[in-house]
């Protein structure tokens, strides 16, 4: 099968971006005196009492940070959990939050070879300023579609096909990497290319093997660039 050039690649934000869930996770429960499992369990029971995941809701801006919060809070165990004094839920969770550098700076090489690069992400209106202290994000995307901001989230439809209405491209120009596949699989079905990602060498392997059988981005093959 000979694929149609690929003229943007898209990229997840969080555990691509940066370093791995768990690892937030793990450092945002130690300072909260806590085990990531008590966290996980109160955040699913939360969802059970209020009939939708709190974490899903914030990232539509459905919810407040300080409602999620409360919410989670509600089911901990007898005292809760201490937030670092001073400290927002977002600040104490992006303290154990990384950027991805090498990943960050393969997307930027793309750039430089002609390749459109966005940014589809599942995130916080909270947030804002801490995610963007992580990655040069206006100067690597050109275009960013973030579920906050757009009330709604992926894997939903609809995230992708705004994506794709901004892009003004169709799905098979475009390359989608994340790390959860349940993202990837609206994308695929789209007839986007798709790369789930799991460490750097992968994924950097991956997209690139996939670029080169589509050969060069149409707007460099035109000499636009």
């Amino acid at each position: 099968m000979v694929l149609k050039r690929i003229e943007a690649v898209v990229c997840d934000y969080g555990g691509v971006l940066t370093n791995p869930l768990i690892e937030t996770l793990e450092h945002f429960a130690g300072a909260a005196g806590l085990t990531p499992d008590a966290i996980l369990t109160a955040m699913g029971a939360a969802a059970e009492r209020n009939g939708a995941d709190p974490m899903a809701l914030l990232e539509v801006g459905a919810i407040t940070e300080a409602d999620l919060v409360s919410q989670v809070t509600a089911e901990l165990p007898e005292g809760g959990w201490a937030l670092p004094e001073g400290r927002t839920f977002g600040e104490a969770w992006f303290a154990g939050r990384t950027g991805n550098r090498e990943f960050a700076e393969f997307l930027g090489r793309l750039g430089g070879d002609g390749y459109r690069i966005a940014l589809l992400t599942n995130n916080v209106i909270e947030w804002e300023e801490l995610w963007r202290a992580t990655v040069p994000a206006d100067d690597l995307f050109e275009v960013v579609v973030n579920s906050a901001h757009e009330g709604v989230r992926k894997p939903d439809a609809e995230i992708y096909e705004r994506l794709l209405a901004r892009l003004d491209l169709t799905p098979d120009r475009c390359l989608f990497v994340d790390d959860l596949e349940a993202n990837l699989e609206p994308a695929a079905r789209m007839g986007m290319a798709t790369v789930r990602f799991r460490d750097n060498a992968q994924a950097i392997a991956d997209v690139t093997a996939l670029l080169d059988a589509a050969g060069e981005p149409r707007r460099a093959a035109e000499g636009v660039l």
